[in-house]
């Protein structure tokens, strides 16, 4: 006789019903309010009968839309710049953190030497610093000490090619953001990768180097296919950081790199706050993480399902 399965209790299934509300509550009232008029948004009413519009989508996309917007006399979103800002700083940083990430987990799991566990630990402490507390002592580093001189050579050449008067500093570019981005998600990094290493069989990458293997190719074609999934974790965790920042990204960007984020915050003002425009600007903002997220859950499934040894 087959065991009977216990009935999880009401409350149970009340709590879940309350989480999805508060978790997808929000992004559809943004959804919502995205497709309404000021007007109708500062109106007070929450329901879903109003007229839908498109015009605050274009009014966000509007130095991407190949039409001319009519209710529109000037562009002053510059939307598609801001895109692309954030998805060379999100996508690069990513990467680089996976890469260096990676390669410091498995020497700190497979390698033994001197201060080993202190090294570890000391990678996530520093992930519990605030960005708040690196603000400061970043903009002083990036505007002063990481300067290219512009009578040298080289910044002499960057100047020459690039444009600008002052000196070639690490402020104001992709460079400095990125390179902020990758220490301060690296430690955490590192503490999660370094668990799924762990749980690699160390007789397989015997086998490797008993078959001839070398360092490298047992760590590429041994060790990684086999933590995919803590990969796919930790990149979905790396670029969301990265895509969602503002507090240092507004510090060290200027008009040319500055991100969507730093866009939506600077479309309001003390007068005048476009809520329609901002939600739109805000649907738009969360559809490259959904993509991201959804395209690196596979990779988790996939790694989780594969097996290392045929039966």
């Amino acid at each position: 006789m087959a065991a009977r399965q216990e009935r999880q209790p009401v409350g149970f299934y009340a709590i879940i019903v309350a989480l999805v509300f508060m978790s997808v509550g929000p992004v559809l009232l943004m959804l919502v309010n995205s497709f309404k008029l000021d007007v109708d948004i500062l109106s007070g009413g929450t329901g879903l009968l109003f007229l839908p519009t498109i015009k605050n989508y274009e009014t966000a996309l509007c130095d991407v839309l190949w039409y001319e917007i009519d209710h529109l006399d000037f562009c002053s979103l510059k939307f598609g710049g801001a895109f692309i800002n954030s998805l060379i700083i999100a996508l690069i940083s990513t990467l680089l953190t996976l890469i260096i990430g990676c390669m410091a987990a498995y020497a700190l799991v497979r390698f033994r030497f001197m201060g080993r566990d202190t090294v570890s630990m000391s990678t996530l402490m520093v992930r519990m610093v605030p960005p708040a507390v690196l603000l400061v002592p970043v903009f002083g580093l990036w505007n002063n000490e990481f300067c290219l001189d512009r009578d040298g050579l080289i910044g002499g050449m960057i100047r020459d090619t690039f444009g600008g008067r002052g000196d070639v500093c690490l402020a104001g570019t992709h460079s400095g953001i990125i390179l902020i981005y990758v220490a301060m998600n690296l430690p955490f990094v590192i503490w999660i990768l370094q668990s799924f290493i762990v749980q690699v069989p160390r007789s397989l990458e015997e086998a490797a180097r008993v078959d001839g293997a070398g360092p490298f190719q047992v760590f590429f074609k041994v060790v990684l296919p086999l933590i995919k999934p803590g990969l796919a974790a930790a990149a979905i965790f790396t670029f969301r950081i990265a895509w969602n920042e503002y507090l240092l990204a507004s510090a060290l960007s200027d008009r040319d790199t500055r991100t969507v984020p730093i866009l939506i915050v600077n479309n309001m003002s003390e007068f005048n706050v476009e809520w329609g425009v901002i939600m739109a600007t805000g649907m738009l903002l969360a559809i490259p993480p959904i993509i991201f997220t959804l395209f690196a859950s596979r990779q988790i499934i996939t790694g989780m399902t594969a097996g290392a040894v045929k039966g």
